[in-house]
């Protein structure tokens, strides 16, 4: 009979050794300098975490930005737009774009600039002088004047919401100049300057006769119209009930999401059949999609919803879920989700930020995509994770949302990424995919052989083991916060990605099918197209 002992030390030995440290300061695997990016890409929302200050989360995309070619900072920027749905980082890689190549910027302005909200956040950053320069210049100069008049009068004057800076102070940086006189008097109108009030845009005028109205009786009159702006530029205004019903009316999607407990407390849900009305806007299939909405969005929205919020419109965010998650896939044979529920998970999702902090922790998210993914195969098994394994009992056939609930609400302990491994090596388990969702942080586990440097992490060491038995298998390592290391280096069976949006589920499905080539999560970077 072989000897088992010797071929377990042989398995051992072929393991690659760790070559970095993590945040933790414990043994890992760094990334690639385009790797790396790609996570930061999908993940980092500039603001501090468990881990990282914004600061330093700046520093190293910068420094990554600096090792890698224009090109690819291009397809991450349209990537991370198009697919994540990031706004921050995306606007950050434009700006880097205006320094290292301006061409480049020019073809992909328009597909990651694609909003107000965008083009302030590029305008910010620029100035800023982060990226090397202070000025817009000449090249991102004309990138922002086009925009501006790509765009017709009632989109110019909906995107003046927001400031540092206002689209009036981005006006006066890029001097456009008016095709028309309704288009000059809006110019005039937005940055202060004597216009004629009588070309402007009908719904600025509109809107100058709301206000006009509000002021003059102390509240809007329930028989002028409500104008259709954003309902940012309303709020300030002494609004009546009626008024409010007729906000949530004509409201989008998305303002509906984030505004229910705002209508709750306008009563807008004791007008009759404003229930009923927003209830099935927020389960509108098409809607849903359009939006772009990510599903820990919509689990945010779930749990700020107040007492005033109706259980319809609540049932109807979770009718919303289900189709934000719908592509998950359908995997064939067993499948294992080990979501990570340790003490640094409990960090805010998207980071620290003064007044706007998300309640949406990493945990939520974690629990969120094991939920989602059991929710399609049934027969999967989740096995949370802190210092060691946790044995829980889920109901496929519950919500997403209450599962999701069940996993957050789990005790929290050191974070250990072997310990689900190990428990499935004590029950010689065998499975064709394996989902890690973590903030990648191991460090309770020690490394299989001495220090860094010395051998692999103990979680590669379980995956041989575990491979031993089960040689078809895969693994997916998500990563919900902004990263540059892993506990499992990549490799054709391993795939490691970073994200939140329902674009990872999509990705997972290709890499569980064999349709990922190596180097996975890079590869699908650089087949944007520009």
């Amino acid at each position: 009979m072989a000897n088992k002992n010797l071929f377990k030390s042989i398995v051992g030995k072929l393991l690659p050794v760790t070559d970095a440290l993590n945040d933790e300061r414990a043994p890992a695997y760094a990334f690639e300098p385009k790797h790396a990016l790609a996570q930061y890409a999908a993940t980092g929302c500039m603001n501090q975490t468990f881990y990282a200050s914004a600061e330093e989360q700046l520093a190293k995309v910068l420094e990554l930005c600096a090792q890698v070619e224009p090109e690819f900072i291009a397809k991450a920027a349209v990537f991370c737009r198009e697919r994540g749905f990031m706004k921050d980082m995306p606007a950050l890689l434009c700006a880097v774009l205006s320094v290292r190549d301006q061409a480049l910027l020019a073809q992909v302005f328009p597909r990651v600039i694609d909003n107000g909200k965008m083009l302030r956040n590029f305008v910010q950053i620029i100035r800023s002088g982060a990226v090397g320069r202070k000025s817009l210049g000449t090249a991102p100069k004309r990138l922002v004047r086009e925009w501006i008049e790509a765009r017709d009068e009632a989109s110019v004057f909906t995107a003046s919401v927001g400031q540092s800076p206002s689209l009036a102070d981005i006006l006066k940086m890029v001097h456009p100049k008016p095709a028309s006189p309704e288009r000059e008097a809006l110019y005039g109108y937005l940055i202060g300057k004597p216009h004629n009030a009588e070309s402007l845009p009908q719904v600025v005028r509109e809107f100058e006769a709301f206000k006009a109205s509000a002021l003059a009786n102390g509240v809007a009159s329930v028989t002028a119209d409500v104008p259709r702006v954003p309902f940012q530029m309303l709020t300030a205004l002494n609004l009546g009930q009626g008024e409010w019903a007729e906000i949530a009316r004509t409201a989008s999607w998305t303002m509906t999401r984030m505004n229910l407990n705002t209508f709750a407390r306008h009563k807008v849900f004791e007008v009759e059949g404003m229930t009923e009305l927003i209830a099935d806007r927020l389960r509108n299939a098409e809607l849903v999609r359009r939006a772009r909405v990510f599903p820990y969005q919509l689990m945010a929205a779930f749990m700020a919803a107040g007492k005033g919020v109706p259980e319809p419109v609540r049932e109807a965010l979770q009718d919303a879920m289900e189709i934000a998650t719908e592509n998950v896939p359908e995997i064939a044979g067993k499948v294992y989700i080990f979501p990570d529920v340790s003490g640094s998970m409990r960090s805010p999702v998207t980071g620290y930020r003064k007044g706007s902090t998300s309640a949406v922790r990493s945990i939520d998210v974690a629990a969120l995509v094991a939920a989602t993914v059991l929710r399609k195969n049934r027969h999967a098994e989740v096995i949370p994770f802190e210092s060691k394994a946790i044995e829980v009992r889920l109901n496929a056939r519950d919500s997403v949302m209450t599962n999701a609930e069940k996993l957050a609400r789990l005790p929290a302990g050191g974070t250990n990424c072997s310990a689900p491994l190990q428990l499935l090596n004590k029950r010689r388990a065998t499975g064709d995919l394996v989902i890690y969702v973590s903030d990648n942080e191991s460090w309770i586990d020690s490394p299989v052989y001495g220090r860094f440097g010395g051998g692999p992490t103990q979680t590669l060491a379980e995956w041989a083991r575990f491979k031993e038995r089960n040689p078809q298998a895969r693994m997916v390592c998500i990563d919900v916060q902004a990263n540059a290391t892993t506990q499992a280096k990549e490799r054709a069976d391993i795939l490691n990605i970073g994200g939140f949006s329902d674009a990872v589920f999509s990705l997972v499905a290709e890499f569980a099918e064999g349709r990922l080539s190596d180097g996975h999560w890079v590869v699908v970077i650089e087949a944007v197209t520009l």
